[in-house]
């Protein structure tokens, strides 16, 4: 197998996957554009592969078990082994969401995509992982998901979403548990809160960029074999659970 460490990006066609893919690419890492929409993936490939990235395409539905265990056979013929998964793809499941008023459907899709689909694609690539020297594991949460944050009054927590905040909250216990069974390995896994950025999931009224939200995530993609694990990080350290 190659030196070169090897990663895959889900959602990584725009936004802070995009971001996160590009920053792994500028580290001389071969990078999976994981991403549903075929146009859209083969161009953030292009526009990667132009500034200098190893970059490949990576078909990717999270919420699609025959796309997931495609993705990981085009991992393994490709690279062997699979040094880091960040696990980026996510929706809202658009607003308002106030609990006595959302559709119920709402909540299941939301959850299928940013927690179960963070799980089916973990399963798929754990044993591509396990070839790896170092594998790391980025799970990218939100710093909503945060329940000392929703019950500390004055804090900004942003609008009620029965649906978005509480799935992030679920994939931060998952993530625990995750941990908790890797414990004894060399698999690192933690969750990275981005920030409020200006992407299309929030109609680009977020205050910072999708480079400044991919920071996070890079720093614990690339850990130290002494690094953390179980933990959730922003740029101004831990967040609170």
């Amino acid at each position: 197998m190659s030196e070169q460490k090897t990663a895959l990006v889900t959602g990584a066609n725009k936004g802070i996957g995009y971001e996160i893919a590009a920053g792994l690419g500028a580290l001389g890492w071969s990078v999976g554009i994981g991403a549903r929409d075929a146009e859209r993936r083969e161009a953030a490939v292009a526009k990667l592969r132009a500034g200098g990235a190893d970059a490949f395409g990576v078909p990717l539905d999270v919420t699609d078990d025959a796309s997931v265990t495609a993705a990981a056979a085009l991992i393994e013929d490709r690279a062997g082994r699979l040094d880091t998964l960040v696990n980026n793809a996510g929706i809202t499941g658009g607003m308002a969401q106030t609990p006595t008023t959302a559709d119920v459907e709402t909540v299941r899709e939301a959850v299928e995509t940013n927690v179960i689909g963070v799980i089916r694609v973990t399963n798929a690539m754990l044993p591509l992982l396990r070839r790896a020297a170092s594998p790391r594991i980025v799970n990218v949460s939100s710093s909503v998901g945060s329940l000392t944050r929703q019950t500390t009054p004055g804090a900004e927590v942003g609008p009620i979403a029965v649906a978005y905040s509480p799935s992030k909250t679920f994939l931060n216990g998952v993530t625990v548990q995750y941990a908790r069974e890797l414990q004894d390995t060399n698999i690192l896994i933690n969750l990275a809160c981005p920030g409020y950025c200006a992407t299309d999931l929030n109609g680009f009224r977020g205050h910072r960029t999708p480079e400044q939200g991919a920071a996070t995530a890079i720093r614990l993609a690339t850990l130290p074999d002494d690094g953390p694990t179980g933990r959730f990080f922003d740029d101004d350290g831990e967040v609170p659970w």
